[in-house]
């Protein structure tokens, strides 16, 4: 692959035939004119986008960079939960159904409410578990606890297992727990042994809770080169570029597939992975605080990354549906002269 480099913009040229040439430049210029709109959007950081399996953009803002590592936040809930998908498929857990109180008993509170028995690794990864949030006021109570794991299985239920979605981190949390336990390793040392075969996939560095567990769900450092390798891979119904399976096509389906809504956005959501209509087609999102996106739009063929600043909310702001129109400028890019057709 040739990488050149027009205006601040790098784009990218495979061996292409001549018919072929011509749209992907006129792609590539439509792009340029998107990315230099977007350098007007203050908290962006980077953008990287693949169409059909090739990097054909990528900007960075602000003197930051597509390789440097960045805080994905949020966004790693869908690295934690294809890691919930691959120890199904390696038989280490039982499946989504599965309750997890028998998986972390020895975090249990002292006379435990009965409705912890009925919470299952279904209801972690789609925020359905019913127990007060340990996101947004209370987040910082958690983190200050001596023992994340304990302290998520002490609190009352706001909603009974399986109802509507409470968005906490401390479900993912409870589930990088359940991993370390049936892994027999850590969390990172299990991603970087089951995403091996991805390439440019890597975590640069994740934080930890008291007892050494890594975070399920935050404080996780890639690079947005990285994410898209990851992207690209679900994308691709789980198969990495080597042609190795990473995560069964099954297990993106199901992530994939609608179990609950958002309160704040009424965006659809899966296991780790929203869900959205933009510029008229289907996207699967991961979404992290600040803005630190993760695209996938299978129809046209396209992965994007957007990383942003992590210090402020991205909601409230108006930033992330900045983000979101971004994506959509991007897919009417990609639509208007689809080099497929050639």
């Amino acid at each position: 692959m040739r990488a050149f480099i027009a205006a601040g913009v790098v784009f990218f040229s495979a061996s292409l035939c001549l018919s072929a040439a011509p749209a992907l430049a006129d792609v590539q210029e439509r792009l340029k004119v998107v990315l230099d709109d977007v350098a007007a959007l203050t908290p962006l950081r980077t953008v990287v986008i693949a169409h059909d399996g090739e990097t054909i953009a990528e900007r960075g803002y602000g003197g930051h960079s597509v390789t440097a590592p960045a805080n994905i936040k949020s966004a790693s809930k869908t690295i934690v939960s294809a890691m919930v998908g691959i120890a199904i498929d390696k038989g280490l857990l039982e499946g989504v159904d599965q309750p997890v109180a028998g998986l972390l008993a020895s975090y249990l509170p002292d006379a435990p409410d009965p409705r912890l028995r009925d919470i299952t690794i279904g209801h972690l990864l789609s925020m359905q578990a019913g127990l007060e949030r340990t996101s947004g006021q209370n987040y910082g109570r958690w983190v200050a606890s001596r023992d994340w794991v304990r302290f998520v299985l002490a609190q009352p239920f706001a909603d009974e297992p399986g109802g509507s979605m409470l968005y906490s981190t401390g479900s993912t949390h409870l589930l990088s727990a359940i991993l370390t336990r049936v892994g027999g390793k850590s969390t990172l040392a299990l991603a970087r042994e089951w995403f091996a075969d991805i390439d440019d996939f890597s975590i640069a560095s994740w934080d930890r809770d008291p007892q050494g567990i890594y975070f399920g769900g935050n404080q996780m450092a890639m690079s947005p080169r990285s994410l898209l390798a990851f992207g690209e891979m679900y994308r691709k119904g789980g198969v990495a570029e080597n042609g190795e399976r990473v995560v069964s096509a099954r297990w993106i389906e199901e992530s994939w597939r609608v179990r609950t809504h958002s309160r704040f956005t009424q965006d659809g959501y899966g296991y780790g992975w929203f869900q959205r209509n933009i510029a008229g087609e289907d996207v699967s999102y991961a979404w992290g605080y600040g803005g630190q996106m993760l695209y996938i739009v299978p129809s046209v063929g396209l992965t994007v990354v957007m990383t942003s600043d992590e210090s402020a909310p991205s909601g409230r702001t108006g930033h992330r549906e900045d983000l979101h129109g971004v994506l959509g400028r991007i897919i009417e890019a990609v639509k208007t002269g689809d080099t497929t057709s050639n």
